[in-house]
């Protein structure tokens, strides 16, 4: 009797499920940027070549912040050239003010992020300013970087909760994720900065900012696994109507400014559900298992990603 390929999934759709997710991968910047030790410049390139070899098309390659607040990106200019000329494969870059706009413009980015909060204790912490001082902040880089042809996706971190709030108001939630739409943002990523997020609390705040105006098919999620609830969250969105899901390769990262956040939700997991419900992401999972397991040995520790660590143990 042979033994049975448990390498895939086995594909049974679900109704009511969109045909195709776009993943927006951010293992290069949000994964990498709280690390501890200094991962160098051709580490990184080499990572994010991996990944698009893998075949993700969105990878967020680095943050143009000052260097004294994110040291492990503090490379951009050196690492940024290094990938931007990758054929099909969207390379968007964080940008905090003004000056990191116009550093990332300087070398042919894109496709820009800014970074917004929908609490006022997590604005204070990540970005020393209010909610509507941060929001004033970010107008003037949006415009610059429209006029200038580029994407802009709004991140709103604590949608769902905060450290030092508790609960978010869904009208918090809404009230930032519109002024970054009218500012002109093209779309925006719901940001479960520290993973207290359930399904139907997703489901509330999608319709909420459905009965606000905003449509669906310019919200992203973004979800951390900190209480194992990531991957029924972006099912929960998925039924929605939601099809742009953010995740990190190996499930790297966190947040440096909330210490309750752990890791994204890891890519690995997010492409075995999707392929089991026989949803196209066009990512190749053995690759990307690959490419995560190299970045992990790179990184001297393990992933915490299941899915790349039941793969991995099959194969010894």
């Amino acid at each position: 009797m042979s033994t049975p390929d448990l390498g895939l999934p086995m594909t049974v759709p679900a109704p009511g499920l969109p045909e195709r997710v776009r993943i927006h991968e951010v293992g290069p910047r949000d994964g990498l940027q709280n690390e501890a030790s200094t991962v160098p410049t051709e580490v990184k390139a080499e990572f994010i070549h991996r990944l698009a070899d893998a075949g993700l098309t969105t990878v967020e390659a680095t943050s143009f912040v000052h260097p004294k607040w994110v040291p492990q990106l503090a490379d951009a200019e050196e690492l940024f050239p290094r990938v931007r000329d990758l054929e099909g494969v969207r390379l968007p870059v964080l940008v905090p003010n003004s000056r990191g706009l116009e550093r990332a413009l300087a070398l042919g980015a894109h496709r820009v992020a800014v970074f917004a909060s929908a609490t006022e204790s997590f604005a204070k912490a990540n970005l020393n300013r209010t909610v509507e001082e941060s929001l004033a902040v970010f107008e003037p880089v949006v415009t610059r970087a429209r006029d200038e042809g580029a994407h802009v996706r709004g991140y709103v971190s604590m949608c769902f909760g905060d450290p030092w709030e508790g609960a978010v108001p869904l009208h918090q939630v809404v009230h930032v994720c519109k002024a970054l739409l009218e500012m002109g943002c093209d779309e925006l990523s719901l940001g479960d900065t520290i993973g207290v997020a359930t399904p139907g609390h997703v489901l509330g705040l999608l319709s909420a900012l459905n009965e606000a105006g905003v449509p669906t098919d310019v919200v992203g999620v973004h979800f951390h696994d900190t209480y194992g609830q990531a991957l029924a969250n972006t099912l929960a969105a998925l039924q929605h109507g939601v099809t742009t899901v953010d995740a990190s390769a190996g499930g790297l990262g966190g947040c440096p400014y909330a210490k309750s956040a752990t890791g994204n939700l890891a890519t690995e997991d997010l492409v075995w559900m999707l392929q089991g419900l026989g949803i196209d992401t066009g990512v190749d999972l053995g690759r990307l298992v690959a490419t995560s397991e190299w970045m992990a040995g790179r990184l001297g520790r393990p992933s915490p990603s299941r899915t790349l660590r039941a793969l991995s143990h099959k194969e010894q």
